[in-house]
């Protein structure tokens, strides 16, 4: 099988295209049309076999989270996904593991009205980039650096899951059978809050998305925001969903504010907006906690139910520390 028939048998679908790409697969460059009244958000995220998945990967949940980091890029700004492409290398031709990715991938990609609109194959070390369209009403993105000192800080869903899993998997931690593969599904198949991030326009001041785990992510938005924060170390202890009961309050904080791939959002917001936040989240279905709040005080504090600061340094993922 060559290139183009890959891409043919794979990638290329007739009809139920987004509207806004008005020319997609099969020319030099694809043509998307924004809305008037939007800009264009766009994101782009690279996927390394051996770093970011294990070799033995399902394919089909290797398709579904090469997307599902991207549109929770978008879910970040608070945009609408409108599409996608999709550079692959591919050490080779694997009809079976083209089939289950793809499935994946289009699942996901239709759940959001995401078409992909092009992009490239070659042949090399399993390599996948995707870079996402969405649009957003001008003016109206949700961006890191609108925080206030008193703004209260909020997160989606359960954090450190994924973490858990990935150190079961490398064999640095024991795990019950249901409780691994509960873990593992926090990551290998994350959920895109993309729903909730449209809610939360003129709602939010800030926000983004958890990647690289909650002390180091917060830490850019604070820096852009320039302002520092202080955390509830016993709200963050129950973030974390899987075998919490388990672990001592220090376990936890490890996981929560340095675990990575949680792919949840993480935002600002005014105490006058308490309600209308947690009713943002009722309407996407998506749980959110209250974890601290924004101060004028530079850097980050971990506080006790007593307001004292917690000793520890908490960090996240880096490519290259």
């Amino acid at each position: 099988m060559g290139e183009f028939e890959l891409i043919r048998r794979y990638f290329q679908r007739p009809g139920g295209a987004n509207p806004a790409v008005a020319l997609g697969i099969g020319d030099d460059c694809a043509l998307l049309q924004a809305t008037p009244g939007t800009q264009l958000a766009i994101s782009s995220d690279m996927l390394v076999e051996g770093r970011h998945f294990f070799p033995d990967v399902d394919p089909e949940a290797l398709g579904h989270k090469a997307l599902a980091v991207n549109l929770s890029d978008l879910a970040a700004c608070g945009a609408r996904p409108l599409a996608f492409t999709l550079a692959l290398s591919l050490p080779r031709a694997d009809e079976a593991w083209l089939e289950g990715f793809a499935r994946g991938l289009f699942a996901l990609a239709d759940a959001h009205g995401c078409t992909l609109m092009g992009g490239d194959t070659t042949r090399g070390p399993l390599n996948i980039c995707i870079t996402v369209f969405g649009e957003v009403p001008s003016g109206q993105a949700l961006l890191r650096s609108g925080g206030r000192p008193g703004d209260e800080l909020w997160v989606s869903g359960t954090l450190g899951d994924a973490r858990l899993a990935l150190e079961a998997l490398q064999g640095k931690r024991s795990l019950p059978a249901e409780v691994l593969q509960a873990a593992r599904q926090r990551l290998e198949r994350p959920t895109p809050r993309v729903s909730l991030g449209q809610s939360l326009r003129g709602i939010a001041t800030a926000a983004m998305d958890l990647s690289d785990g909650l002390a180091g992510d917060l830490g850019h938005l604070l820096q852009a925001s320039g302002c520092g924060a202080r955390l509830d170390a016993a709200v963050l202890g129950t973030l974390l969903a899987a075998h919490a009961a388990s672990l001592d309050e220090a376990a936890r904080l490890a996981l929560v504010l340095g675990g990575g791939d949680d792919y949840e959002l993480l935002l600002s917001a005014p105490v006058a907006q308490q309600a209308a936040v947690q009713a943002a989240g009722r309407a996407a279905g998506v749980p959110l906690t209250r974890i601290g709040r924004l101060e004028a005080e530079p850097g980050l504090r971990v506080v006790d139910a007593q307001g004292r600061q917690l000793d520890g340094r908490y960090t996240s993922y880096d490519h290259f520390a």
